[in-house]
């Protein structure tokens, strides 16, 4: 029997197949306009493997999770992060999920989600942010963090995106490089996350969402928490891992 968890986030929905324990197979799917759609692709995606309702039970979790109508049992984001980082890395402390539109800090003791705070108000601080200030900037993801690197330090103090954006063009109108202005948006990031995170404060922290095979973003992260962040390529399906380890 299969265990099927599906984490449908705002921009992404992230699928894992486990067995036995074992994680067999992940899905990345954009999640597009809408959620029940994205869903019912990931069923016949699935389905083509030979995963069916016959054979496997499914758990939907994230932001999408009542547009999976296929789903055995939906369970929250918080619960399903939290028992996928401690499967992923086998210890306490506390997780950051940079998601598309929102940040979470989940402290785990004994496996166990013991505090948790979410920034869901505004998308500073999140994936959007970045989504955001790389499109204005004709960059992937990749290319911010490798500009980055070279740059200098500079202060985009905006609080909101939108505000933040105007103030990245008008720092472009200025000439400023990209390199400092990728900067910039990279400590603007880090710095919003490590403050929703002082409120779950570790002396280990687990990074999973989009940013988890970003080098410069995790490098960031420890400087300004002063501690070690680990991150593994799984990380970004813990959600789905979580909620598949539900389904067992």
């Amino acid at each position: 029997m299969y265990q099927v968890g599906i984490d449908i986030g705002s921009s992404a929905a992230k699928v894992a197949v486990m067995e036995n324990g074992e994680v067999m197979k992940t899905l990345l799917l954009n999640t597009g306009f809408s959620s029940k759609k994205t869903a019912e692709d990931i069923y016949e995606i699935l389905e083509k493997d030979g995963i069916n309702k016959e054979n496997a039970k499914y758990v939907a979790t994230g932001y999408g999770r009542i547009s999976v109508p296929y789903a055995d049992d939906v369970v929250t984001e918080i619960t399903c992060h939290g028992k996928g980082a401690y499967y992923l890395f086998h210890e306490d402390g506390t997780v950051i999920d940079i998601g598309g539109q929102d940040t979470k800090g989940i402290l785990l003791k004994k496996g166990r989600v013991m505090k948790f705070l979410m920034n869901d108000k505004c998308s500073a601080g999140t994936g959007k942010f970045i989504e955001v200030m790389t499109n204005r900037l004709g960059l992937t993801q990749n290319e911010l963090s490798e500009l980055a690197k070279k740059g200098s330090p500079i202060t985009i103090s905006s609080m909101c995106t939108v505000f933040a954006e105007s103030e990245v063009i008008s720092l472009i109108g200025k000439g400023t490089p990209r390199e400092d202005i990728a900067y910039g948006v990279i400590e603007s990031v880090v710095m919003k996350v490590v403050q929703l995170i002082a409120q779950v404060p570790s002396d280990k922290y687990f990074l999973t969402g989009g940013l988890c095979e970003d080098p410069y973003v995790i490098s960031r992260l420890e400087k300004a928490l002063k501690a070690p962040v680990a991150s593994v390529p799984l990380a970004r399906y813990a959600g789905a891992i979580g909620a598949a380890l539900m389904a067992e």
